[in-house]
């Protein structure tokens, strides 16, 4: 005997949808701001940079900053100690603090945040694709042909 008929999509209770979804496009008109106080180590700067830069950049609210702030001060800390221990104590909290910003590739997957793919590439691919010959299988002699009864 079957069983029920399965529900409508629509009255599905998990959807398995995420309010964060958003497909992130490269280029965007923001300037970082600047960061506060004097002394940034040099990799800082460019972290820095390099987040206001990305693609995830559109993405980050004014209160965001904030947490932007305390992780440039942790990487700061990381590229001035000399400290082993400490660096490494260090990383372990950027590790943790740069989830929440979507800064690495797996971070920005759980966040279902999807960068958008360039054009160009993409016909760059298909060009390519189409200019390789493409090899067609030959059939492989018979090694038996080459076998006779005595």
């Amino acid at each position: 005997m079957p069983g029920p008929a399965p529900k409508h999509s629509s009255v599905r209770a998990r959807r398995n949808k995420t309010s964060t979804a958003a497909t992130l496009r490269s280029a965007h008109d923001l300037t970082a701001p600047e960061l506060p106080g004097d002394g940034w180590h040099v990799m800082t700067l460019a972290w820095w940079r390099d987040v206001w830069a990305s693609p995830m950049a559109p993405e980050y609210d004014s209160s965001d900053r904030h947490g932007l702030f305390t992780l440039a001060m942790l990487i700061n800390d990381f590229w001035q100690s000399g400290d082993p221990k400490l660096r490494k104590d260090l990383a372990a909290e950027i590790r943790q603090q740069r989830q929440c910003f979507g800064l690495t590739p797996i971070d920005r997957r759980r966040l279902q945040w999807e960068i958008e793919r360039v054009d160009e590439a993409q016909d760059r691919g298909e060009r390519r694709r189409s200019a390789t010959p493409r090899k067609t299988a030959q059939p492989a002699a018979d090694p038996r042909s080459g076998l006779y009864a005595v």
